[in-house]
């Protein structure tokens, strides 16, 4: 697996992250956009090749705060961090001493981050269905409407209404697992959880 598809992979799967109450899935999101200001959690995130074999598995925490802001930490062995103040969103990578910087309406507008920050007209972007209930789990499904997005399908599950787990399916068919655990709705956030200072030294690639 390259290191380049590897840093798309968590770059989407960081944009992910939701916690809906339990009904209908298109009716969970907008309960979501206005009840959830916030949330913390931690995570484990599997990248599976198309046939299904592990690629590399990688955890860390997460932070989220409405509007636009989110922070995801990834571990050993893959140090990065995903960042947004709700203007920017920044992707280090710490191996590579690499800043990534995007314009955060430049990534709502073509990724599953729309799941994230949208509002009540998600569907303009996504075709929402319910799936069967899974393990115990509600599983609520996302399609991408436009062709270009990089992914081709995204199933986020929940456990009496909190974020449980989320499947990303890309371009190529390699997917991505995500577990979260500990999951917090509406915590006290600070703001300067969401600012990133690129560090001197590294190169900075932007639009």
């Amino acid at each position: 697996m390259s290191k380049r598809w590897f840093m798309h992979a968590l770059w989407y799967a960081s944009l992910l992250a939701v916690s809906l109450a339990h009904a209908d899935g298109v009716d969970d999101l907008k309960h979501f956009y206005q009840s959830t200001q916030s949330m913390r959690a931690n995570f484990k995130q599997t990248v599976f090749d198309q046939k299904g074999s592990k690629l590399q598995e990688v955890d860390g925490t997460m932070l989220l705060q409405r509007p636009n802001k989110f922070r995801w930490d990834y571990h050993k062995p893959y140090e990065q961090q995903i960042i947004s103040d709700g203007r920017q969103v920044f992707l280090f990578d710490v191996d590579l001493q690499q800043v990534s910087v995007r314009a955060v309406d430049k990534v709502l507008g073509t990724s599953p981050a729309a799941l994230l920050a949208g509002g009540s007209n998600v569907e303009e972007s996504f075709q929402l269905s319910r799936l069967g209930d899974f393990d115990g789990m509600q599983r609520v499904q996302a399609k991408p409407k436009q062709k270009d997005s990089g992914f081709q399908v995204v199933v986020i599950s929940f456990d009496h209404g909190k974020l449980a787990e989320m499947r990303l399916v890309d371009a190529f068919s390699q997917s991505t697992h995500i577990v979260f655990s500990n999951v917090e709705v509406n915590p006290s956030l600070q703001t300067s959880q969401f600012l990133f200072k690129i560090p001197q030294g590294v190169d900075v690639v932007g639009e």
